[in-house]
Order: C-alpha cells, then structure tokens, then sequence
C-alpha cells in the first residue's frame, strides 16, 4: 500500500530516516580518511626508525600527503559535480586502502612517499563528497549544524589513530597495522557504494526540476566551472577562512604533536595518545556549538573565525613561552584550546552554500578546503626545518621545538590577512545559487 502524498516528507524540508542512513554511511567514509590522514603523526618516532631518515624527510611524508590533498581539491569538486559524490566517495576510499596497504608492507623510503600520495588522493574526495550530498538530502537552513557534525564525527578517526591504531602499532608492529588500516578502508568503501544515494532524485524517491537558474549555468563546462569559482571572492574567503583555522590542528595532530610531546616534553606514549583523544573529544563535543554560531552570524562569520584563528595564536604563544617543558596539564589545556577554535574552519563552507550557484558548490568547496590543508603543508615543513636547524643533528629537545614554533607566526598572518581583504572585496559579489522545485514521483 503507496504511503499517501500529502504524508510523505520531502527530505529537503525535513530530516529522513533515508537521508541520516545515507548521510551516516558518507560519514563512516569520511571517519576512515580521517583514520588515514591522522595515522602517521601518531606513527612519526617509529617511521623515523623504520626508514632510517631525519624530522625534515619525515615531514615529507605529512608533506606530500597535504599537498597531493590540497591540490586534488578542486579536480575533486569538479569530479564531484560531474559524476556524483556517491562515485568518489568509494573510488577514494579504494585508493586509500590500497595506499595504506603499500605503506603497510615497504621499507623504502620512496615507495612509502608514493603511498602517501595515494591516501592524499584518495582522501580528498571524502569530505568534499559528504558536503555535496548535504544541500540535496537535509534542510538548507540545517546544512551549518550539519556540516560542523560532519567535521566533529570524522574526529572520530583523529580518536582512532591515537588509540586503538597506536595500541595495535605497539602490539603487532608496523606492518600489521597499516594493512589492517587498508582493509578497514575497503570494506567501508563497498558498504558506501551499497548505501550511498546522490541525491533522492537518484535514490529513486523524487524527480528535481531546477528553475530560476542562470542560462545554461547547468551546463558549464570545466574552463567555465573553474573561472567562476578562482575569480569568487566568496570561494578565497572560505579558502583563507580554512586555512586560518585547520592548520594548527594538522601541524599538531598530524605530524608534531607526539614527537614534541615524546622527545620535546619527555612525555609517555600513553599519555601522548590520552591528549590526542581529548582532542577528538573536545572536538565531536563542541562542533554543534559552532553549528549554531555559523547559522546565527551570517555574512559576520569571517570576522568570527578570524577571533578564533587569534585566540590559537595566543594560546600557541603562551604555550611555547615557558624556559622549560610544559607538564601533561598544559598539553592537555593545548589540546582542549586547539578542539576549541578548529571548527571554525568550516565557516567558509556555509558561505560557498548560501552565496553560490549549485552547479560549482563542491569545485567552491574544493577550493576552501585547500587552504588549512597548504597552510598545514606549509607550517609542517617549515616547522621541520627550524627543529633540524636549531638540534644541528642532536636528539630533539624542549628548546628545538620552542624555536620552531615561531614558523607558525608567518603561517597564520598570511591566512587572517587573506581573511580580511577577500571581506572587502566579498562586497556586493555574493549571488544567490537557483532554487529549486520539488516534486514527487508517480506512485
């Protein structure tokens, strides 16, 4: 028995059972990238012994990885848009898994870079694939909690890598590890390509019919695409906004964080691994907080995003200001503060929805979302450099890493200032993206 029309909820008014079983398998996709991205900072001290080599060739590795992500944003989002995210969610998370599974079982050097190319790759799609299908399966005006849910339930991997994988790498070695991590991947990905839908048109529940949109807007070829997204003032802000934001928590969480707090802080692993998951903590917790604070200040969330990036810089300051290492109270307080400001990154994900048109939405997203991940990129490295600098080849001390925090300064100045001068060219530039009409199919 058809369930009647005027009692069946169209998802794009209300929240659906499909539409959370569709979101819910995106996410656990999102969650094993995450897993990936995160692995190798908690594996750093072991990796520097297993491929015989210094902090600066080590960073290579986050490096590379950041990099291959960061530059595979916007053909991502131009792939996204053009095939669907339900296809790249599960191409991405095959590439990853492979590309676990290769670093899992090589000792050389290179072999393992050209891995972490493939989980960079491969990770790049995730993201961007849950943020497309969030405006086609949820309520707009629910999209900026959903967003800041979405980032605070991937974290859930950042609490993956710092416990069960570091116990696992601890227990069965490095190998064991990393190719148990690939296979997880694989799974996820078939059980994504079973419960995934694009949109509900493709799931079989709605016919789309778009109106009110600009002449052939849903026709743009590539060239078109990407000059309507590089020449968007709405699209750097977002991509200065991330940059701002993200990249304390990449350097930390994804390269240097157990190394200074292991080497730097003379810290226990296990407690290492206690501070990286209160930071995942702190982080699914108050990610709604900053839901709320996104969808109630409008066009007001750079300068907002612009007080957190400072609040990070203070706090990375004070932190780095004591003569001697700071206690496992202090790493504590550095991963609670750091949870607290990061998902202000997204912000600028709330700005490409609301400002521009859906045909460029993930190519937008893309963009954005390389710029904490090159600032990451950046801080890492240069980060590496100054500590290789200062040790001049001796055992990485407390002092070492004091004098490699200031590589961090010039990082974050260039992001709030990009900030600022995108909001004054953001002036009279934002157009709406077409609405669109639903309505039901036959019965």
């Amino acid at each position: 028995m058809s369930t009647p029309e005027n009692h069946r909820p169209n998802p794009r008014e209300v929240i659906t059972t499909k539409a959370l079983y569709v979101w819910v398998a995106a996410v656990l996709v999102y969650i094993v990238a995450i897993t990936g991205r995160t692995s190798f900072g908690v594996a750093g001290v072991d990796a520097i012994e297993r491929f015989g080599v210094d902090a600066s060739r080590i960073a290579v590795f986050t490096s590379v990885q950041v990099g291959v992500y960061a530059l595979a944003q916007i053909p991502t989002g131009i792939a996204i848009d053009r095939f669907g995210p339900r296809n790249m969610l599960v191409v991405g998370a095959v590439v990853m898994g492979i590309g676990q599974i290769i670093l899992g079982f090589t000792t050389n050097y290179w072999v393992a870079i050209g891995a972490r190319v493939l989980i960079g790759g491969g990770d790049a799609t995730a993201f961007l694939s849950v943020m497309r299908i969030l405006p086609y399966w949820f309520p707009l005006h629910r999209t900026p909690m959903l967003t800041q849910v979405t980032g605070s339930m991937g974290q859930l991997g950042q609490f993956t890598s710092a416990v069960p994988f570091l116990w696992l790498l601890g227990a069965t070695g490095w190998t064991a590890a990393f190719v148990s991590l690939g296979a997880v991947g694989i799974i996820i990905a078939l059980a994504a390509a079973v419960a995934v839908a694009d949109s509900p048109e493709k799931a079989g529940v709605y016919e789309e019919q778009v109106v009110e949109v600009k002449p052939n807007s849903q026709a743009l070829s590539i060239p078109q695409r990407l000059k309507s997204v590089v020449t968007s003032p709405v699209a750097w802000q977002a991509f200065f906004i991330h940059y701002s934001n993200m990249f304390f928590q990449i350097v930390v969480v994804m390269m240097w964080g157990v190394p200074l707090m292991t080497l730097g802080m003379d810290l226990s692993e296990a407690s290492a691994g206690l501070v990286l998951t209160i930071n995942s903590v702190f982080l699914v917790l108050i990610g709604p907080l900053h839901g709320k604070i996104s969808a109630r200040t409008g066009n007001a969330r750079d300068l907002i995003a612009v007080g957190f990036s400072t609040l990070h810089v203070l706090f990375w300051a004070w932190f780095f200001s004591a003569s001697e290492p700071r206690g496992l109270a202090a790493a504590l307080g550095f991963a609670f503060f750091i949870a607290l400001c990061c998902p202000s990154a997204n912000y600028g994900f709330d700005l490409v929805r609301e400002h521009l048109g859906r045909d460029v939405v993930a190519t937008a997203t893309g963009l954005g979302n390389m710029g904490g991940f090159i600032a990451g990129m950046l801080g890492a490295q240069s980060f590496a450099f100054l500590l290789d600098s200062h040790s001049q080849g001796a055992a990485y001390e407390w002092g070492d890493f004091r004098y490699a925090a200031w590589a961090i300064l010039a990082v974050w100045s260039v992001g709030v200032i990009g900030i600022l001068v995108t909001r004054w060219l953001r002036r009279g530039e934002e157009e709406p993206g077409p609405r669109i009409r639903i309505t039901r199919l036959p019965e």
